[in-house]
């Protein structure tokens, strides 16, 4: 039966039986749309966290559309009713659109990898030190793949043309020359790239780690080839060469631990009962969530002419925590000296001694003149 279709079609007109068996590709990559949105919808009500299953449907949905009816016409190609010019234009056209879609179905696959790892190691753990380094590698090593992908599949095409073939040979003699000068050219560009994967490999930074850069308190948000995305607190982005981390210092609050230390600065008269400012601060840690309760000290740590310095050390779990815990700190000491101790605040003194010699300061009365 199946002959006999394949006959009776093979005996229409060219074009009506070539515009058959293109409809008939297209038809499958339809098919298989519907299919993969039902079980995308169906996986997404099952799933509320994260599914391999779901995360590859997502990924590779709409590459395997496109790549589905073009190898059905490729395989039917054969039997098209063509002439050679035809033939080898529709050949050649087809196959740089799979070299495409192939590198789109592997940039997909490395992205579906790339949702797996972020489900298995997750920043929002307390201690997420190992995460982040996962995380950094990884995202360094997605760009650096998915570049060669595509400089391979750019290759795969223009090898696929026997002119380009030969201008590729004739220009061989040129490269040493041309290589010398696109180094030169290029040379912060390669700067930077070796940068970054000396940086993917030692990692004095990593994904969400806190700096200090150039004054600014902020996160590592990305980093790229070439350039680091820090995400400044107050939401503004602050974007910097790769090298810069290589070349300059700058602090790294998550080198290797997220734990933190905070200090508050008390100024106060030297009357300040201190070990009763000592016991009030020692009840606000125990009643904070910041607090990690790992160090907590309140000491004296100078003296100026007018008022002591009194510091109080706490930890924190993370940067952020320990900003929350140092302003609730402050606050609550400053109200609680303020409200229980003002005579404690910070004042100046004034002495005057009395001159033991008040004749000068006496006004003597007008003499009548001889």
């Amino acid at each position: 039966m199946f002959d006999n279709i394949l006959d009776w079609l093979y005996k229409l007109p060219y074009y009506l039986f070539n515009t058959i068996l293109a409809l008939a590709a297209i038809l499958s990559g339809l098919v298989f749309k519907g299919l993969t949105t039902l079980l995308l919808r169906k996986s997404s009500k099952d799933k509320v966290n994260y599914s391999f299953f779901h995360s590859s449907l997502y990924r590779l949905d709409k590459p395997l559309i496109i790549f589905l009816p073009l190898v059905l016409i490729n395989v039917s190609l054969p039997i098209m009713k063509l002439n050679a010019t035809a033939y080898y234009i529709l050949d050649k056209t087809i196959g740089i659109l799979l070299i495409i879609c192939v590198t789109w179905i592997l940039i997909s696959v490395i992205k579906i990898i790339e949702d797996y790892v972020h489900h298995a190691f997750n920043l929002k753990k307390e201690d997420n030190l190992r995460q982040r380094k996962i995380r950094t590698q990884l995202q360094f090593i997605r760009k650096v793949a998915i570049l060669l992908i595509i400089i391979l599949s750019i290759g795969a095409i223009l090898l696929s043309f026997n002119s380009l073939r030969k201008i590729g040979t004739g220009l061989l003699t040129g490269v040493g020359i041309s290589g010398i000068i696109v180094g030169f050219a290029a040379q912060r560009s390669l700067a930077n790239l070796l940068a970054g994967f000396q940086i993917a490999i030692t990692q004095p930074i990593r994904i969400d780690d806190v700096l200090v850069v150039e004054g600014e308190w902020g996160k590592v948000e990305e980093i790229n080839l070439t350039y680091v995305v820090l995400s400044i607190w107050d939401q503004r982005r602050l974007i910097l060469p790769i090298n810069y981390f290589l070349e300059k210092p700058f602090q790294n609050w998550t080198r290797n631990t997220s734990e933190i230390l905070g200090t508050v600065f008390l100024y106060l008269d030297y009357n300040a009962p201190v070990e009763k400012i000592r016991v009030e601060f020692e009840r606000l840690l125990h009643q904070t969530r910041q607090w990690d309760r790992r160090v907590s000290a309140l000491q004296v740590t100078n003296t100026t002419e007018q008022t002591i310095e009194v510091r109080a050390l706490m930890s924190a779990a993370n940067s952020s925590d320990a900003f929350d815990l140092r302003c609730h700190i402050r606050e609550k000491l400053a109200a609680y000296v303020s409200e229980n101790y003002p005579e404690s605040l910070p004042k100046r003194r004034s002495q005057f001694e009395k001159d033991s010699d008040l004749s000068a300061f006496t006004e003597k009365p007008d003499l009548p003149h001889s």
